[in-house]
Parts: structure tokens; C-alpha cells; sequence
């Protein structure tokens, strides 16, 4: 059957719980159906990989990482990060792009670390998104242009990052839902029996994971390991601004008409500053689709899978083909159908617009 996004075939969720759910999951299809013939956000050409005429170059899953040196003014060293259009699920990158991502997330990233920042939870890593602020030398014997970088570029203080990402969860899913079945918890955390995948938690539980390398999957590990690894003091800071963040964020997209089941944050120290407690400030990205599990409110129901705007869609899919023996969740992963492509992509530009609004709230 060949499917566009307009009128696609459902996906893996849709097919288990849509006779549940018939009404709620349609309105959910026509809003991303919405969202992906929107203009608000300009997808353009898709950046896959970048090769720009600056030093220390460090290529993430989904991100190339440039070092800048620091201005006249005599401040720290900058990183010029930049959001491409790669796609990683199970710990793999995937070969197809997601044309628009980069712009959608580093979007969705500045308005949170902004948001955050005015409500004095903490200072962040940013201090641009600008791409003119890049040297005209950057470009110098480069397939990227400035155009390819505007809207998909930060501008970030350097940081000494912790190799522990911190984990919050407010709602049983992913990961979390797969060790609560196992021990009755997450990550030592003891949980209520009896509990359903989507039920919300009774309070937030912070679930410290491992930073694995490129291709290696991440571990969840126990807040005593995580002290050992950083160090008492840092951990606690990190979760106690981990939990604020969360409850902040989560009550504003609650009232926007949306879950926040689970997020991660990761923590670093300025460069001039590394290891004191009280200087840990938030860095890489924050509450994207990328790292974030959204639901709609409206449509959640515990004790199934949720409709979500992350990319659980990617997921579902990419997990058929391992049940039907066709994919081993190693490296490389295979290409995407377009039906695929344009459901994600109308899934983060749905949540952008959600989330973002016009940005004054």
C-alpha cells in the first residue's frame, strides 16, 4: 500500500490501540496531518553532516560540535553546535534525514533554555543562536553555507559536561515501564504495585543513566553509582535542578495540552569553573521531541501505548522490522519510508508549534 502523510497507514500504535481510541487518535492524525503542510517552520534542504573551517571538530549522533575561540571581551571558550537533520533511534543513526529537525529542535531548545532561565532555574550553556556570528572564515573551502546553518546553529559556553545524564521521569514508559516489570522499580527507585505502561507516578522519579559512546547503549544506573562516578555533592545538585526543571516544564506543557511523561538533562561546568556545585548549569539540549517523551493530554489512557510526538513513531517502526527479523539494532540502520520521514517530521513541527506558541508565555 503506498501512503502519503495526508492520508497514511496507521502506525505500529495506531494499529494496537486504535479501535480503543478511534475518535482521540483521529483528531491526533489530523493535527499532524496539519503540521506537516505547515510553512511556520521552514524545513529547506537537509543537512545531514557539516564540514566547517573551525577547529575541534566532534560529530554526536546528531550534532557536529565546533570549538570557537572567545571574543575580544575576553570570555570563555564558545562551541558552535549544530543541530543536522540525522536521526538516531536504538542508539544507531539512521541514514535517512529528517529534513527541517535541526531547525525545528534547536527552536524548540532556545525557548526552553530562555524560559528556564527567566523563571530563575538556573543558568543555561546558551548565548546565541545567531549564525552571523560565525567568522566569515568558518566557511572557507566548505560545502556548508551560512544559509544551511541559520536557524540550526548555537552558539554555547564551553563546558566540562558530567558523564551521567540525569533522567526524569513522571510518567511509566520506555525504559522505565521495561524495569518496573522486571524489579518493581526504576533504577532502585521503589514503585507502587500494580501499576499500568502511561500511569502517571505519584511523584517525579529521578533515574540517573550512563552516557554510553556513539553505537553503545545508554544504562540506567542507581543514584549511589551516579555519586560515585561525579562525585555526592554534584550528584545531588544535578537531581535537585533535574526535579525543578521537570515540574516547571511539565506544568507548562500540561496547560498547553500536553504530557510530559519523561525527559533527560544533561549538566556541565563552565570552563572555569569545573567542579563546583553551585556553577552546574544545564547544556546540550533541553525538553526537545529528541529527548523528551510528549504525549496529548487529552488522548492518555494507562495501560497501553501512548500517541506521542517523540520518536516513539520512528521506534514502533523500525521495531516491526526487528520482530520481522529484517534489522538486528546495529549499525547500519536501515532507510526510512517516506511515510515515515513525513509523520516524524509533522510530529516535532506539531509539538513545536504546541510548545513554542507565539513564545511569550
Amino acid at each position: 500500500m503506498v501512503c502519503s502523510f495526508q492520508s497514511r497507514c496507521p502506525g505500529p500504535a495506531e494499529r494496537r490501540v486504535g479501535s480503543a481510541t478511534g475518535g482521540r487518535l483521529e483528531r491526533y492524525r489530523v493535527a499532524m496531518a496539519s503540521a506537516a503542510s505547515s510553512t511556520c517552520w521552514d524545513s529547506s534542504r537537509a543537512v545531514f553532516t557539516t564540514d566547517l573551517n573551525l577547529p575541534g571538530r566532534v560529530q554526536g549522533k546528531v550534532r557536529d560540535v565546533y570549538r570557537l575561540p572567545g571574543p575580544e571581551t575576553g570570555e570563555t571558550e564558545r562551541l558552535a553546535i549544530v543541530a543536522t537533520d540525522r536521526l538516531s533511534a536504538f542508539d544507531v543513526v539512521l541514514p535517512t534525514p529528517i529534513a527541517g529537525k535541526g531547525r525545528l529542535l534547536t527552536g524548540i531548545a532556545a525557548f526552553w533554555f530562555r524560559w528556564l532561565e527567566g523563571r530563575g532555574l538556573g543558568p543555561t550553556h546558551l548565548l546565541s543562536t545567531d549564525a552571523g556570528v560565525l567568522p566569515e572564515a568558518a566557511f572557507e573551502g566548505s560545502a556548508t553555507t551560512r544559509d544551511d546553518l541559520r536557524g540550526r546553529v548555537t552558539i554555547a559556553r564551553a563546558c566540562r559536561v558530567l558523564p551521567v545524564e540525569c533522567v526524569v521521569r513522571g510518567y511509566l514508559d520506555g525504559s522505565g515501564w521495561g524495569d518496573y516489570q522486571r524489579t518493581g522499580g526504576i533504577c532502585g527507585v521503589e514503585l507502587p504495585k500494580g501499576l499500568q505502561r502511561g500511569d502517571r507516578l505519584p511523584e517525579p522519579v529521578f533515574t540517573p543513566a550512563t552516557k554510553a559512546e556513539q553505537g553503545a547503549h545508554d544504562e540506567n544506573i542507581s543514584f549511589d553509582r551516579a555519586c560515585e562516578a561525579v562525585g555526592e555533592a554534584v550528584m545531588r545538585a544535578a537531581r535537585q535542578k533535574s526535579l525543578a526543571i521537570y515540574n516547571a516544564a511539565a506544568e507548562r506543557s500540561r496547560e498547553r495540552g500536553l504530557l510530559l511523561a519523561d525527559t533527560k538533562f544533561e549538566f556541565g561546568f563552565p570552563l572555569d569553573r569545573a567542579g563546583d556545585a553551585s556553577a552546574l548549569i544545564l547544556v546540550d539540549e533541553a525538553l526537545t521531541p529528541d529527548s523528551s517523551r510528549y504525549w496529548p493530554a487529552g488522548g492518555w489512557k494507562p495501560g497501553q501505548a501512548q500517541p506521542s510526538y517523540d520518536k516513539q513513531f520512528v521506534r514502533e517502526h523500525l521495531q516491526a522490522l526487528v520482530d520481522a527479523g529484517q534489522w538486528n539494532k546495529r549499525a547500519p540502520g536501515p532507510e526510512l519510508p517516506d511515510a515515515v520521514v513525513q509523520g516524524t517530521l509533522g510530529r516535532y513541527r506539531e509539538a513545536a508549534e504546541i510548545l513554542i506558541g507565539d513564545g511569550a508565555s
